[in-house]
């Protein structure tokens, strides 16, 4: 896959995705397959995975969720816990897709190889388990792209919201995804809302840092998603 890339307000960046409007400012990979130790809140239970190794390549992504149960995904990060509220109403595709990639082991090992100070942590590229295809990160996915859910009436307007990111055409979007780290909402109704963080944004803020706004910050590492349980309310 070529190296995907997005504009807005004529500004292009690569590494599949969402471009910033302005300017701002190797560890090693965790247990691919370890258990989260995170009890399920109340009203919650843990689905169970799909596979019991981690799986990269998939034709589509079958469907897995019921748009009228509410999901929650605990980030198993190097830096802590993240737990967001997924949106199955507004963005059923791409909760859908987010949970049946998790459910395969798909992210696990996988790192945020895109943080950008005050605008957003990117992740979700199974190339950037291998230290030695660094060059490649930003260019993975799952086999498979779909369209975005964009116009759904959800808004990059807070720190802490889940988007899909994707290339310039709209049914590009795969497996990669971010989290704002600030508001940026001038990519409302561009890119696809399709969760929230409701536990660890302080998680997410402190995430290397480990990109300006256009190039890579030299020597910077690149945090850890050592796996992602899904919690299911009945």
């Amino acid at each position: 896959m070529n190296k995907l890339l997005l504009s807005t307000l004529a500004l292009s960046l690569a590494a599949c995705a969402p471009t910033q409007n302005q300017s701002s400012g190797q560890p090693s990979a965790g247990q691919a397959h370890a258990t989260p130790g995170a009890t399920a809140p109340a009203g919650f239970r843990a689905l169970a995975p799909l596979s019991a190794e981690r799986r990269t390549s998939f034709a589509r992504a079958e469907q897995v969720i019921d748009p009228a149960r509410r999901y929650r995904a605990v980030l198993n990060t190097s830096k802590g816990a993240v737990t967001l509220e997924l949106n199955a109403k507004a963005a059923p595709i791409a909760v859908n897709n987010f949970v049946f990639l998790a459910l395969n082991h798909f992210y696990d090992g996988t790192r945020f190889h895109r943080v950008i100070e005050g605008f957003m942590a990117q992740g979700g590229d199974p190339l950037s388990t291998d230290p030695a295809r660094r060059e490649a990160w930003g260019t993975g996915g799952p086999g498979y792209s779909f369209m975005a859910e964009h116009n759904n009436g959800l808004r990059f307007n807070a720190p802490g919201v889940v988007g899909m990111a994707r290339s310039a055409s709209l049914d590009s979007q795969g497996s990669q995804f971010f989290i704002t780290l600030g508001p940026a909402d001038f990519l409302s109704g561009e890119y696809t809302v399709f969760g929230q963080v409701v536990a660890g944004q302080d998680v997410v803020n402190r995430l290397t840092r480990n990109y300006t706004s256009t190039v890579p910050i030299p020597g910077a590492g690149a945090d850890v998603l050592n796996n992602v349980q899904i919690l299911v309310s009945p």
